[in-house]
């Protein structure tokens, strides 16, 4: 899944999404033009026959701003789905767990396929789980931040305890290596979007990140190796001819 925002023109974010193997593109409704046809507008760049569409509510600090903007990208249009984000503090991004299960309620109600962006704890997964979300986005780090996963124990915890629904990282991937471990810890999908565009060539980053995710899930099905303390020689003594 990779995101549209902050790239250096509309070219250049297509080139990335095609590069990224991405099936999902993701597009913050309160940053695109929906209504003005006369101008050039964000989605015109989609390819919607080869990419599935998903809105999300950036940008909204309320229950209020987030489902309003949900019903307003249904409405135009868009998708019935959301990347539902109700953020919390201005400076961090980080959510608002509350107001985000109560959203998550009332948009469920309304017919959407909802999934929330949140923190990596195990106890608000479950919550937004049970308020009827289709899947849970946990952040490895601070959205834009860059810093790769900070929190390994929580997010494996997570991928342990929580079995009914995807699990998809999102925020705080900013290289290939990044994307890779999280797929290793067997998460279902990452969300990327500025580890991409604010790389130095977006599209080779991109295709990069194509790569780490596939060698990812590779390596999480082929199951690795048990970790040992001490050396274990990989031509064995036992089996030797004297």
């Amino acid at each position: 899944m990779i995101g549209t925002g902050k790239y250096r023109s509309f070219e250049e974010m297509a080139q990335c999404h095609a590069a990224s193997g991405a099936e999902v593109v993701t597009v913050a409704v309160r940053r695109v033009n929906l209504t003005d046809k006369s101008k050039e507008s964000m989605l015109d760049h989609i390819d919607r026959s080869k990419y599935f569409l998903l809105p999300n509510t950036a940008a909204c600090y309320s229950v209020e701003d987030a489902v309003r903007t949900a019903l307003l990208a249904r409405e135009v249009g868009l998708s019935n789905w959301v990347k539902l984000e109700v953020i919390g503090d201005e400076k961090t991004l980080f959510p608002d767990v509350f107001g985000l299960v109560e959203a998550t309620k009332q948009l469920v109600k309304e017919g959407f396929v909802v999934l929330p962006y949140t923190n990596d704890d195990l106890i608000t997964a479950k919550r937004l789980i049970d308020a009827g979300a289709s899947a849970v986005m946990p952040l490895a780090a601070p959205i834009g931040s860059g810093l790769g996963i900070q929190n390994h124990a929580a997010l494996r915890i997570l991928r342990e305890q929580i079995t009914e629904v995807p699990l998809i990282v999102d925020a705080g991937v900013g290289t290939a290596s990044d994307a890779c471990v999280a797929m290793e810890m067997g998460f279902d999908g990452i969300l990327m979007n500025t580890a991409v565009a604010a790389a130095q060539n977006a599209v080779q980053m991109a295709e990069a990140m194509n790569h780490a995710v596939e060698a990812g899930r590779k390596a999480f099905l082929a199951g690795r190796m048990e970790r040992r303390l001490y050396a274990s020689a990989s031509s064995p003594l036992t089996g030797i001819i004297r």
